[in-house]
């Protein structure tokens, strides 16, 4: 039986370097984010039962999450609908992962673990986190949006402090050498607990 290791934290923090960081170290890797894109693809689970919904966010046989995120903003209605579409693919999607990897270590990459409840399946959550200031400048330095974008998104999700206080273990991601040494620790301290199972 598979150790399942929740791994989260908000945007900017360093959490698919730090799950990269769990991959070198042997433990299998379920990315929340991942599952959506291959749902999302040409000829993925999600595209039929999606263009009846909206078929404006279908393009050349795939969604758009552009055109998606157009669609919702003109019918907010709309998210509902699409989650009960995604939420039961994803989550399939998830079981075929563990019935599939054996890895003794599971982390399921997953932004908002706590917001949805996922924490509830998992045997150990972890939350990977820096200084707010140094959080907004990570995003900013990216290009990828501007800082009126990122608040908007950062206000969606939960507090950071909320996030930490709810979780197992603490990866600080200020250095990747820091933020190495930790995650090898965690898995040290799991798979010592594996072993007096």
């Amino acid at each position: 039986m598979s150790f399942k290791l929740g791994l989260t934290g908000s945007i900017g923090m360093g959490k698919s370097t730090t799950a990269q960081m769990f991959v070198d170290l042997g433990c299998g890797l379920w990315d929340a984010d991942a599952a959506v894109h291959r749902l999302y693809t040409n000829g993925g689970a999600a595209v039929a039962p999606m263009a009846a919904i909206c078929p404006a966010a279908i393009q050349n046989g795939a969604v758009s999450r552009d055109h998606l995120r157009e669609a919702i903003a003109a019918d907010p209605s709309l998210l509902t609908r699409i989650e009960a579409i995604v939420h039961p693919l994803v989550a399939k999607d998830r079981a075929d992962f563990v019935a599939m990897d054996a890895s003794d270590i599971l982390i399921f990459d997953i932004p908002i673990l706590f917001e949805t409840g996922g924490d509830a399946a998992m045997d150990a959550v972890v939350c990977v986190s820096i200084p707010p200031e140094l959080q907004r400048d990570r995003v900013l330095a990216r290009g990828t949006m501007s800082a009126a974008q990122f608040e908007q998104i950062r206000a969606k999700q939960m507090p950071n402090d909320d996030k930490v206080a709810k979780s197992d273990y603490i990866v600080v991601t200020d250095t990747l050498d820091h933020a190495r040494a930790q995650v090898k620790k965690i898995v040290e301290t799991i798979r010592g607990q594996l072993a007096d199972a």
